[in-house]
């Protein structure tokens, strides 16, 4: 089951140290471009992917083509992409090793979940890191 207890959601934001974020856009008004600024101001290092803007930089990261493409661990991939299209950033993270899986506000995919979950990720869906930071009262992070 998706994590929905304020305190698994307050853990696994505490344990996340590298966020893999599928759907990057370059454009300033696009909330996935505010929210990997809120995740990289609260210390997360943030490895954004696009395939339609891989190779260019969003808030001086390199955007990455596909999640397989990064080639270094990764805890937590945010997905900011339709619900339809959910499941395949979910299997791309299964099979990168992710140790969880964030789907953004609106984002819901039951089945991906469940295939996440026995893959033995954490899974949340339809929540918005950037505003679960502040209501939850998570420390910025610190390098380890």
């Amino acid at each position: 089951m998706p994590l929905t207890a304020p305190q698994d959601i307050a853990t696994l934001l505490t344990e996340t140290r590298t966020i893999a974020l599928v759907g990057i856009s370059d454009r300033p008004e696009r909330a996935s471009y505010r929210v990997m600024a809120v995740l990289q101001d609260h210390g997360y290092r943030v490895l954004p992917v696009n395939p339609q803007i891989a190779g260019e930089h969003v808030h001086g990261e390199f955007v990455w083509g596909r999640l397989s493409d990064i080639g270094e661990p990764i805890d937590m991939v945010d997905i900011f992409r339709r619900s339809e299209a959910a499941g395949e950033a979910v299997d791309d993270a299964i099979a990168a090793g992710a140790k969880a899986v964030w789907m953004q506000l609106g984002v819901m995919d039951e089945a991906a979940a469940a295939r996440a979950e026995a893959a033995g990720l954490k899974v949340v869906m339809d929540r918005c890191p950037a505003i679960e930071i502040p209501r939850l009262g998570i420390a910025p992070v610190s390098a380890d």
